[in-house]
């Protein structure tokens, strides 16, 4: 029923009849006289139609998309005058007979608005009209008075830049045409407005003239024609007219506030409502200083404490979540940006392709590297925000590649949401290889394992290292490091666990593109030897994995000369990547003892007892290089005594080294790294001649 009412409604109106019956209608209550029932009709649709047009208003985009409003404005203040007059004929004729003569929205009005006092009527029916008249309608008249004339001020300026772009060709004879007609239809417009705004303002001043008069019109007919007393015909009359006026007055208001938001606002594609919280409520640091002052308000003494910190609260909440969501946008923007840039750099569309084909640019590569975080980890890597990770990270970055010997790639950093908000995850290859959560305001205090006492905050482990560790607050800091504890910040523990797997997987990140960088460095202070080397006696696919297996054993291979002129001299004899990987290590030797053990002139080693090595020894022969593995058992027996003597070197401070022979080392080197962690593995002939051997322990006996 309500759409086919709202149907038939249409209807009329889009037939060119409306007009003809809405003027019909207002006559007709201004001549004949309305029962009650048909005027609390009337009285309820005039209500509604003004919430309408004020809805409208608030929800138009544009001035323009509400056209019509200077016509609207003018039929429902002449509706609003029609009904004040039948209302006043019903009032004046039937008041005598108690306050429901008008209707019972009149009646609701005069007594359950403003509680049946006729006194509060009237105070409450001035400030109304004072609201109205003097605020509302007066400065929306100013408004429209001042828009109507600038509009019209600036219709040449705006038609001569019409012309100015239809001769240079920035847009068709179509939508200059266009153009005209929108600058023709605002100058009529805010011409019709300051037009309109004084009928709002005659409405005013004539619901002041229609009250007064009715009062006195209502006593002198109560008290001289119906024998009413003063006090009773004060009692109706004045109940009624001011019931009647108010029930006038609040569709004016309405109406007045609607034709004031039409002419203030500014013209945009964003409603009222999406401007006023967009640039009245979009900025983090006013809500900030009003919570403030909110605040301090609240807690001075006597005032009511209750809704002032409540509203402080909320405001100061809206403010830290409107900045978590900004940065949010703005590293989401800067990732979004930067892949933006590279995908325009790996492939430039042809100009004129309207539709593109799908390629194998459209397949997004792995990143080598890549750093997620949580979104409240994103103040870490904004430098607006002081955000110390990305510097941090640039640092690993150059400190690993000048002690590896090559450039490690570029860390690509991304926000994830599916990730908790406080934690980070570590890929390579797109593989995760490691994650943890941290706390943004608190530092981490590591126990190294010399520590005095104990901290009080959130108990961890350290995630590069394994150690124990507390989440500790800033205040905590110089406590725990008088205790012994080693305080990082956030940064620091992000920066450190991921220059850790990138040392620990150092030989992933290297591959061909990078050894042939690093052999092209190379040839311009030593062409003979590059051109020697590659492809001449060894391919490329090998040298590559011979660096690959010594950044597998932590050998850094920076001295790509020394490695490149072993390569080129044993390549000679044979490909095999073991053989020539024993080579190359036995010419780093110096370089790898020295890593081990420093300066200090004699080395402690671990060795094998001699039967052990020799069936190591034997098994080696018969199953080439490459190795047979171990038998279980004794594969068992050797763990465990590894697992002992490394406990026994760990305790004494000294490096863990297991000194070899040659052909068992590769087999042992794989076997001691998933055993003891931190183990090194060497043959005799890596041993410099400059150091001295000292054996502290033997396993296998």
């Amino acid at each position: 029923m309500d759409n086919l009412a709202l149907a038939i409604i249409r209807k009329i109106l889009s037939s060119g009849i409306g007009a003809p019956i809405a003027v019909i209608m207002m006559l007709m209550m201004i001549v004949l006289p309305l029962p009650p029932f048909v005027l609390d009709i009337m009285f309820t649709f005039n209500i509604a139609f003004a919430m309408l047009v004020l809805l409208a208003g608030v929800y138009t985009r544009k001035t323009l998309d509400f056209a019509s409003f200077p016509t609207v404005l003018l039929v429902a203040t002449l509706l609003r005058l029609a009904l004040n007059i039948a209302s006043t004929r019903v009032v004046l004729l039937y008041g005598h007979t108690g306050t429901d003569a008008a209707g019972h929205v009149v009646q609701s009005f005069g007594e359950f608005v403003v509680g049946g006092n006729y006194a509060v009527g009237l105070v409450v029916f001035s400030i109304l009209v004072i609201i109205n008249f003097v605020v509302v309608t007066k400065g929306a008249g100013r408004v429209s008075e001042v828009s109507a004339r600038f509009t019209l001020d600036a219709m040449p300026g705006k038609q001569m830049a019409i012309d100015a772009d239809l001769n240079a060709g920035l847009i068709t004879q179509e939508e200059a045409k266009q153009r005209r007609e929108e600058v023709s239809s605002e100058s009529d417009f805010y011409g019709a407005m300051d037009g309109a705004s004084k009928f709002v303002r005659g409405d005013a001043i004539a619901g002041i003239l229609i009250l007064l008069i009715n009062i006195i019109g209502g006593l002198a007919i109560g008290v001289a024609q119906h024998d009413m007393t003063f006090g009773q015909a004060m009692q109706n009359y004045v109940l009624l007219t001011i019931g009647d006026g108010l029930v006038a007055q609040v569709p004016a208001l309405l109406l007045s506030t609607a034709a004031a938001i039409m002419v203030t606002r500014v013209t945009s594609e964003a409603e009222v409502g999406e401007q006023i919280v967009s640039q009245v409520f979009n900025h983090p640091k006013s809500l900030l200083i009003t919570s403030g002052v909110i605040g301090s308000l609240g807690l001075i003494p006597n005032m009511p404490h209750i809704p002032f910190l409540l509203l402080a609260s909320i405001l100061a909440i809206s403010a830290y979540l409107l900045i978590q969501k900004q940065q949010t946008e703005r590293i989401t923007q800067m990732i979004k940006e930067q892949e933006e840039i590279e995908a325009s750099t790996a492939a430039t569309p042809q100009q004129g392709q309207e539709r593109k084909e799908l390629s194998w640019d459209d397949v997004n590569p792995v990143d080598t590297v890549g750093l997620e975080i949580g979104y409240r980890l994103i103040p870490l890597v904004d430098d607006a925000q002081g955000g110390e990770l990305m510097a941090r990270i640039k640092g690993v970055r150059k400190k690993l590649s000048q002690e590896l010997g090559f450039l490690v790639p570029t860390v690509h950093i991304r926000d994830n949401l599916d990730l908790s908000p406080n934690k980070y995850s570590i890929t390579l290859m797109g593989v995760t290889v490691g994650e943890a959560e941290v706390h943004l305001d608190k530092d981490l205090a590591i126990n190294a394992g010399q520590v005095f006492g104990k901290l009080k905050g959130i108990e961890t482990k350290d995630p590069a290292f394994n150690l124990d560790a507390v989440w500790i607050e800033a205040a905590q800091k110089e406590q725990a490091k008088s205790m012994g504890f080693t305080v990082v910040d956030v940064s620091t523990v992000i920066a450190t666990h991921l220059s850790q797997i990138l040392q620990d997987n150092a030989a992933d990140l290297l591959g061909y593109d990078e050894v042939q960088m690093m052999l092209d460095r190379l040839a311009e202070s030593m062409p003979k030897l590059v051109e020697s080397l590659v492809p001449d006696t060894v391919p490329l696919s090998t040298v590559v994995k011979v660096m690959q297996a010594l950044l597998g054993e932590q050998i850094p291979v920076r001295d790509i000369r020394t490695i490149a002129e072993v390569l080129a001299d044993k390549g000679t004899k044979t490909q095999d990547p073991n053989i020539l990987l024993g080579a190359v290590r036995a010419a780093l030797g110096r370089l790898i003892v020295q890593n081990i053990n420093g300066m200090e002139m004699e080395l402690p080693v671990i060795t094998l007892a001699p039967e052990l090595e020799q069936i190591l020894l034997q098994s080696s022969q018969v199953a080439g290089q490459e190795g047979g593995g171990l038998e279980p058992g004794l594969a068992q027996k050797l763990q465990q005594s590894l697992a002992e003597a490394a406990e026994r070197q760990e305790a004494l401070g000294q490096p863990i080294v297991l000194l070899v022979a040659s052909p068992i080392r590769p087999v042992l080197s794989k076997f001691a790294r998933h055993v003891v962690a931190g183990m090194h593995v060497l043959s005799f002939v890596e041993i410099p001649d400059t150091k001295q051997i000292k054996v502290v322990g033997t396993v296998g006996a």
